[in-house]
């Protein structure tokens, strides 16, 4: 019989060099992210993207000469989670604040400054005089009589949508007039459908603790005072203290798509093999770890990272696990994000600050929000020069998008137009075609994820199923909640807790 050949003591075995070795399948922010920190620890990776582009939502377009966001282009410093990253990255000199004109809401009647502090919309002091001029004086009673209703109104049940929170607490003009509008914005979604767990965390939670849902609100944006503070109307954030609506986020000079290159670059420098235009058609578990095949090539692993959108992850995980497929996700929305670059010297004088929120009921108006981005953030308005301005308005809410007649369903020219009618409107100064430099439009499809009432708790699910698998981590939105803050805390935690 023949013998088998004695390795050297130092060589490794075929099994022990598969665990050394990962494999990521999604270029977006979680999966460059995951890549970072599996290479950090030693490992050998390789990140398997289906398209030309890394970042994901975190992408970049070029419009008039300016390099601009053309995803997300603010995140929120409720945690240190970003501007952490920026620093690690070598960015932290480029973190900035945007300039303090504080964001408004378009509402039926007309247009209001946003409230300051708030979350998701809701006031803190339903009697100050910027939420009592938005929410009229029966409103402000109305939402007043929170901090008598017992702390078990709105938290006794085990889910509940943010509109039955709302409502149930402070009322329905709240609802409308302040919540709908900002939530719209952020999530692209009707407060109804979304779960209050998943897209303000803790707040049900701070309301046992202290006994209303505007004390509630007030001690989640006391807790956030310390972190940087900066603004977006897009966002909706409201800031703490004496700081304007929208002031709970920060920026990056030449936007947040640099942590993008910034991130490939560092994987690049680290051997990480990032490979394109490779989308994975399936995953197989094998008794040294995972199988990845991309195009016709197979990769072996022994950690793998699946960092894509929920239905997309769970399409791919299925097979290895039939569990998963009662948990499937909703996609997320169509967005539709149309940027004007405009010359239109009458706009210096920011007119609605850093930009607009609609409100669901307004009338004439499709967009769902606007940001006037060189009132917003002060190195944009530098590189633009004077009388040069850069506007996004965004379209699209959950509960329309799946109708032909939804704005972000719109061709590039029909969305063209209707941006130019709603800016128009929104900002009180005419803007036609011939003030326009340039102009892009970038759609995201299924970008946001939807947290719909439960998704809480089917994420513990997901987690708990794949947790019983070893070598495999599952990253992304749909997991760690919308935006960029959250998506990097969760990120680091999960491959963090994985090694």
């Amino acid at each position: 019989m023949r013998g088998t050949r004695a390795q050297p003591e130092h060589a490794l075995s075929e099994d022990s060099a598969a665990r050394l070795t990962a494999v990521v399948v999604g270029g977006g922010i979680s999966g460059l992210l995951a890549a970072r920190g599996l290479a950090k620890a030693g490992l050998t990776v390789t990140v398997l993207e289906a398209g030309n582009a890394w970042g994901g939502c975190v992408g970049s377009h070029t419009v008039g000469g300016l390099e601009l966001d053309s995803g997300a282009e603010s995140f929120a410093t409720r945690s240190t989670a970003v501007a952490d990253l920026a620093r690690d990255l070598g960015l932290g000199g480029n973190i900035v604040a945007p300039h303090p004109g504080g964001a408004w809401v378009q509402l039926p009647d007309g247009p209001q400054e946003l409230p300051k502090t708030g979350v998701l919309g809701i006031p803190a002091n339903p009697w100050d005089p910027e939420v009592r001029r938005s929410l009229g004086f029966a409103g402000s009673l109305r939402a007043s009589l929170d901090r008598y209703l017992p702390a078990s109104v709105g938290t006794s049940a085990e889910v509940t949508s943010v509109s039955s929170l709302v409502r149930a607490r402070m009322g329905k003009r709240v609802l409308e007039r302040l919540v709908a509008p900002v939530v719209g914005g952020v999530h692209s979604a009707d407060p109804g459908l979304l779960d209050v767990d998943m897209v303000a965390p803790g707040l049900r939670a701070a309301l046992r603790q202290h006994g209303s849902l505007a004390a509630a609100v007030s001690s989640q944006r006391k807790a956030a005072s310390g972190s940087a503070a900066s603004g977006s109307a897009a966002s909706g954030e409201n800031g703490s203290g004496t700081a304007k609506a929208g002031s709970a986020v920060g920026g990056l000079k030449g936007g947040i798509n640099t942590l993008v290159s910034a991130l490939v670059a560092e994987l690049r420098s680290r051997g990480v093999s990032l490979v394109s235009g490779a989308r994975v058609d399936s995953i197989t578990r094998t008794e040294s770890g995972w199988q990845a095949t991309a195009a016709g090539t197979t990769y072996d692993a022994g950690r793998l990272v699946v960092a894509l959108d929920g239905p997309a992850a769970v399409g791919l995980l299925e097979g290895a696990f039939p569990e998963l497929s009662a948990l499937r996700p909703a996609a997320g929305p169509l967005v539709s994000l149309v940027t004007l670059v405009v010359d239109v010297p009458e706009l210096d004088r920011r007119p609605r600050g850093t930009g607009i929120l609609v409100a669901p009921q307004t009338e004439g108006i499709d967009a769902k929000a606007l940001t006037h981005a060189t009132a917003k953030w002060d190195w944009l308005a530098e590189e633009a020069g004077p009388g040069t301005h850069v506007l996004r308005l965004s379209y699209g809410r959950g509960e329309e998008t799946d109708t032909p007649e939804s704005a972000a369903a719109l061709d590039d020219s029909a969305l063209f137009e209707a941006a130019l009618r709603d800016a128009s409107t929104l900002l009180t100064v005419p803007i036609v075609r011939e003030d326009v430099l340039d102009w892009d439009v970038v759609r995201w499809a299924g970008a946001l994820p939807f947290a719909a009432v439960g998704h809480k708790q089917r994420v513990a699910e997901v987690r708990r199923i794949c947790s019983e698998a070893e070598g495999l981590s599952v990253v992304g939105g749909w997991l760690a909640g919308n935006g960029l803050a959250a998506v990097v805390a969760d990120t680091s935690a999960q491959i963090d807790a994985g090694l």
